[in-house]
């Protein structure tokens, strides 16, 4: 699996999951998730804390190698491909699945310029400066975040606000062209206004990118996603497991599984 070159158009992925469960050393945390995920929309996936949706979330870029202990059983499928196969490399994997997580995290020591090519610098690309201002420009306009950055490229990453910072590793997560693009409650340490900018965001990355999201805000949820998965744990260690995943409207008007609506409705969680 090689990354898709810097320039090339992207090309959003199918993800399919089958019979996922995930374990850290003996503890099941998921259990059997069978999940088709459509190219270019945005998938939500809600659910009580400790229910296994960040988990299954870190499952489709292999980020659960790095925990110690963790393990896959089942499939998880990029346009087919199981990208937990035998002869797979898992950093390969990181360049096709890009992941933003819930705290910005532009790296300190960088400007914001170094911020947005520090994904290709780690994988040995070299570029030319004007291949390297393309990129820079390309992904901070892909993250809508040019226009107020543009004149202070050379300033630390850390000196611009959260919300902005939060652009600023989407921009990171772009600029090495992935197809999927995972947020993992992307909007959780942000004010309401950076949280529209970013939710603004994410209804124009699915022109080009798979987009999941774990959100514990059920009205995030409702406004970008077009199919939402509900997960929930039938108690103190148990399993997580996926309870219901349909189109949004369906899932928030109509679901069809009381645990579904109980949660939704707040009798619980």
């Amino acid at each position: 699996m090689r990354p898709t070159p810097v320039g090339s158009d992207v090309m959003a992925k199918r993800i399919e999951l089958k019979k996922l469960s995930i374990f850290y050393g003996d503890f099941k945390a998921v259990e059997d998730v069978d999940m088709m995920i459509e190219p270019r929309s945005v998938t939500a996936f809600i659910g009580p804390s400790g229910c296994g949706k960040s988990t299954v979330l870190r499952s489709l870029d292999r980020m659960l190698d790095v925990t110690p202990g963790a393990k896959v059983e089942g499939e998880v499928l990029l346009d087919g491909v199981d990208l937990y196969g035998k002869h797979i490399d898992p950093v390969r994997v990181r360049h096709q699945v890009g992941m933003v997580f819930q705290q910005p995290n532009p790296f300190p020591t960088m400007t914001i310029r170094g911020n947005v090519l520090a994904g290709l610098a780690l994988n040995k690309r070299r570029l030319s400066k004007s291949e390297a201002d393309e990129v820079v420009e390309t992904s901070l306009r892909g993250s809508n975040l040019w226009e107020e950055v543009k004149d202070r490229l050379d300033r630390p990453g850390s000196s611009l606000s959260g919300g902005q910072q939060q652009r600023l590793c989407i921009a990171r997560a772009i600029a090495v062209k992935p197809e999927v693009l995972l947020m993992d409650e992307p909007c959780s340490a942000l004010d309401p206004i950076s949280t529209l900018a970013i939710e603004d965001l994410i209804q124009q990355l699915k022109e080009d990118y798979t987009v999941v999201i774990v959100t514990h805000n059920m009205q995030q949820a409702a406004r970008v996603s077009e199919r939402t998965g509900f997960f929930n744990i039938a108690g103190t260690g148990k399993p997580g497991h996926l309870i219901e995943y349909n189109d949004t409207e369906t899932i928030f008007s109509n679901p069809d599984e009381a645990q579904t609506e109980d949660y939704i409705t707040g009798r619980f969680g």
